[in-house]
Formats: C-alpha cells, structure tokens, sequence
C-alpha cells in the first residue's frame, strides 16, 4: 500500500513537471509567434514606405518631365506663332503695297485720260469757231446725274443681284480676304466696261447725244474712282486713304457700310455714299454711332 502511495505520488511529480514544461513550451511558442508576426508587419510596412517612397519619386520625376514638357511646348509654340504673326504681317503689308500700286496708277491713269478727253473734245468742237454751249452743259449736267445715279445702281444691284444670283463673286468679298485681290474685284470691271464705251462713243463724235453720253461716261468713272477710295481704302483700309480718314461724313459712310457686313439688320444698308440715310430709315442711327466710336477707337 506505502509502495503504491509512492508510486502514484512519483508518477504526479512526473505529471506537473511535464505539464509545466509543456505550458513553457506553449508560452515560448506563442511569444515566437507574436514576434514573428511583429517582424512580418514590421518588414512589410518598410516595404510598403519604401515602395510608396519610389512611387513619389517617381511620381514627382514625371512631374518635373511633364512640367518641363509642356513648358518646352509652350516656348515652341510661342515661337510658331511669333513666326505666323510677322509672316501675316508682311502678306498683309505686301498686300496692302500691291493694292495701293495698283490703285494709284488706275487713278492717275484713269484722271489723266478723262481730262485729257475732255479737253480735246470740246476743244475739237470748237475747232469753226462755234461755242456748243447746249452741248457742254448737257456734259456736265449728266456727268453728275451719272455719278449720283450710279450710287441708286449700286444699291439695287447690290442687293437684287450681288446678295442674290451672282453671291457665288460676291461671297469673296464678305470672307476674310488671302491675297491682294479678290473675285469681287471683277464687279470694278464690269462697271467699267459702258463707261469706257460711252467716253470713247461721246469722244469720237459731234452733238448733243455724244455730248450726254460722254458725260456719262464721265460720271460713271467720277463714282468708280471715289468708290474705289471710299470702299476699298476707306472702309476695309485695302491701302491708306490719308485725309479722306478725317472727314467726318465719310467716317458715317464707312461705319455704316461696316454694319452691312456685321449683317445687323439682314444687310442693310446696301448702298455706300448714301447708306446713313437708308439706317435712317429703318432705326438704325444709334448702331451707326457705336460704329463710328468703335472705329474711331481703332484708328
């Protein structure tokens, strides 16, 4: 019996002992474990700053290179359109040169011939010693009904016939121009044509209806030339005008045919030296001051 107590109480002994020995184990097991995983979070949170790190600078590299890119486009593109500017500049002043050329020799050309005309004409007539006074009258009167008449012309053709069957010329005319001329142009030429045949038929013959259509003739040119001034120099400054700028009611005819362009009120007015009076008509007094101011501003 004191045998068997002994054993049993050898064999609790063994029993305690490994059971703290396996709770030891447990313990250094479980601290092992603990560490690991702190280690592990440790490592992998280095390795997430460190890949974040060479994210921004990567990030902050691409930064710098698209900075840098767009500020090399920037400069390149300024310099592209530095170029264009002074390339437009010199078109537009070649242009302008050609234009003018061009419009000082018709002039002086045309002038020179129209009073070279007119006085070996009557010069010529008077020749017996006669003074064809109804004739001469006859002349000048309808040099001038011509020139005013020819603006009532321009008017309705404008509107019945360049606004309408022959846009396809006239179109030219109301888009920015590439060149010192442009389609419309042939319109100068049209106009042209009966006036150099009533001059040439009024010219080479004697009486009072060669007189009236040499006068004509004569009137039609008077309005090409200060159409030409007027329209081309004047309003969309083709070449430089000089004075004509500064006179008051040419500034309104200019203004005015400037509103025919903007289309303000469906292309009125369609005529030129009297177009104030066609806004007159219909209202339009007050846009045709903002235009004279915002030219005069320009000017």
């Amino acid at each position: 019996m004191a045998k068997s107590r002994t054993v049993i109480y050898q064999f609790g002994i063994i029993s305690n002992s490994l059971t703290k020995k396996r709770n030891s184990n447990a313990a250094c097991l479980s601290v092992l474990t603990r560490e690991t995983k702190l280690l592990r979070k440790r490592n992998g949170l280095n390795i997430f700053m460190a890949m974040q790190q060479k994210k921004n600078e990567s990030e902050n590299e691409a930064k710098l290179s698209d900075d840098t890119t767009l500020q090399e486009i920037a400069d390149s593109t300024k310099d592209y359109s530095n170029v264009r500017v002074e390339e437009r500049l010199g078109r537009k002043k070649l242009e302008r040169t050609t234009y003018l050329v061009a419009a000082i020799l018709s002039s002086l050309g045309i002038s020179s011939m129209a009073i070279m005309a007119v006085y070996y004409r009557f010069s010529w007539q008077m020749e017996g010693g006669e003074f064809p006074l109804p004739e001469m009258f006859g002349t000048f009167a309808l040099s001038v009904g011509a020139a005013i008449g020819m603006e009532y012309w321009a008017r309705w053709a404008h509107r019945a016939l360049w606004h309408a069957s022959l846009w396809h010329m006239h179109e030219s005319h109301h888009r920015p121009r590439d060149g010192a001329f442009e389609l419309n142009d042939v319109f100068a030429i049209i106009n042209a044509v009966p006036a150099i045949g009533l001059l040439a038929y009024g010219f080479f013959n004697k009486g009072i209806v060669p007189g009236l259509c040499f006068g004509a003739g004569l009137g039609i040119t008077v309005f090409g030339m200060a159409y030409m001034f007027v329209h081309d120099g004047l309003v969309h400054r083709r070449f430089p005008v000089g004075p004509i700028a500064n006179v008051p009611y040419l500034r309104k005819v200019a203004a005015a045919h400037q509103l025919h362009h903007s289309n303000k009120f469906d292309g009125v007015p369609y005529g030129l030296f009297l177009g104030p009076q066609e806004l007159e008509e219909i209202g339009g007094l007050e846009d045709l001051e903002k235009e004279i101011n915002r030219r005069t501003k320009l000017s």
